[in-house]
């Protein structure tokens, strides 16, 4: 048990675990917006090391080995485009991120489930077209009614969301963690100065 802490202790010191590095792709955009594309400053290192992305932005820390001494990354750059994806893969988080995060019938936002419009019960299928994001009061409420029957309605109809779309849906929730040298990548919804 000692040993485990001791290793964990050598290779992870405390303050190291705080330098995440803003991962761009060739074209200088960020490989996602939500979840924002980072790395652990241990990858972005590597990374560089390989020659597999070009450095943009530090940090004032640096990491040493015996023979080099590196500043941790904040910014990387990929050398080789990666395609973003045109299928938006239908899970849980982007019918979340496609619904905004808040309940299609009230409105409200946390404790979020997913509710079928047209319940399974009744011949709904589970897809873009026919699952929203719902409250828990919400969901039970409708259960296996139809809208009419519930007397709910939705905000918006469900359907398909393009990969762009949700790009730019994620561009409207910002993490926690901006680092001052990632802004000059990051293009949320601010107001531009003239």
């Amino acid at each position: 048990m000692q040993a485990d802490f001791r290793t964990q202790f050598v290779r992870e010191p405390a303050g190291m675990r705080h330098y995440p590095a803003l991962v761009l792709n060739a074209d200088y955009r960020p490989l996602s917006y939500y979840p924002l594309s980072v790395w652990p400053w241990q990858e972005a290192v590597k990374a560089a090391w390989l020659d597999r992305v070009d450095i943009v932005a530090e940090y004032q820390e640096v990491v040493r080995s015996p023979s080099t001494v590196i500043r941790i990354p904040s910014v990387v750059v990929l050398k080789d485009f990666v395609k973003p994806q045109k299928r938006v893969a239908f899970t849980r988080f982007n019918l979340f991120l496609r619904d905004e995060f808040c309940c299609q019938y009230c409105g409200a936002k946390g404790d979020l489930t997913f509710d079928h419009v047209v319940p399974r019960a009744r011949g709904g299928v589970t897809s873009w077209e026919n699952v929203v994001a719902a409250c828990s009061g919400c969901n039970l409420r409708k259960g296996s009614k139809s809208l009419r029957q519930s007397g709910l309605s939705l905000r918006k109809p469900p359907r398909r969301p393009g990969a762009e779309e949700l790009r730019n849906l994620g561009r409207k929730f910002p993490p926690n963690h901006l680092h001052e040298t990632w802004l000059d990548y990051l293009y949320w919804d601010a107001e531009l100065q003239a």
